[in-house]
């Protein structure tokens, strides 16, 4: 998912690609060290909720009949941990925004893994497996947005065109007998991937150097997607299932 970044404030830093050599390598240091913390506390939560069944069985029966529920609170945890993260008022605000939409995360993968690690043989290696192609593909989209230094603003319409259809199909097939498949799992990878390269941008372009926690969050929120989708492919793959 993509956020949108705002600015407050009439007096900031300068962006990320317009501060000297040695500010512009320190925010990037602050994002991707806020990224990692917010990738390890998201598996911390996920695996503490897994390993509670009170939690996690509810959370899955709760998904499986009640899919919008989760949606509604996703969309709205991650509108208020935006607003939180860029928050000029307070660190401890921005990190908290952090930290929410960790535990977010957290609460909506929790039906898909509880899936993979009580119920299908082998489900821990497809979690494995998906969670180092994910690294890789981010890796490798990272290494072009940065070392390229391209502005890839330009993709802002088409990104934000193709969530909008992706969104629509996925209502119609929870209230009809429309069949996503394999293959929009992979349509999805390829936007992401695509979001990836236009949030990493961001963070060059249209980023202030004082507001790592807001970058690294629009970052994580793309991350954790792009793992969805590659944990959902990864499942068909090994199970299967077309």
């Amino acid at each position: 998912m993509s956020y949108d970044v705002r600015y407050d404030t009439a007096e900031m830093d300068a962006f990320a690609a317009d501060a000297a050599a040695d500010e512009r390598v320190a925010f990037l240091r602050r994002v991707y060290a806020h990224l990692g913390g917010a990738t390890l506390l998201f598996a911390g939560l996920a695996t503490a909720i897994l390993s509670t069944p009170a939690l996690a069985q509810p959370l899955a029966r709760l998904a499986a009949g009640h899919w919008w529920v989760v949606l509604v609170a996703y969309i709205g945890a991650g509108w208020v941990a935006q607003r939180m993260a860029e928050s000029n008022t307070s660190e401890a605000v921005q990190y908290a925004g952090l930290a929410l939409f960790a535990l977010a995360q957290a609460v909506i993968f929790t039906p898909l893994l509880y899936m993979l690690h009580e119920i299908v043989p082998g489900g821990d290696d497809v979690i494995i497996q998906a969670g180092l192609l994910t690294l890789t593909v981010f890796g490798g989209l990272t290494a072009v947005a940065l070392f390229s230094r391209t502005d890839f603003s330009f993709l802002r319409g088409m990104l934000s065109l193709g969530m909008l259809i992706a969104l629509g199909l996925a209502i119609t097939a929870a209230f009809t007998q429309l069949n996503l498949g394999t293959w929009f799992v992979v349509a999805m990878i390829g936007l992401m991937a695509g979001y990836i390269l236009y949030e990493t941008s961001n963070v060059l372009h249209h980023y202030h150097t004082s507001q790592h926690v807001a970058a690294s969050l629009a970052l994580f929120a793309s991350l954790t997607t792009l793992f969805w989708y590659v944990l959902r492919l990864t499942s068909y793959l090994n199970l299967g299932d077309d």
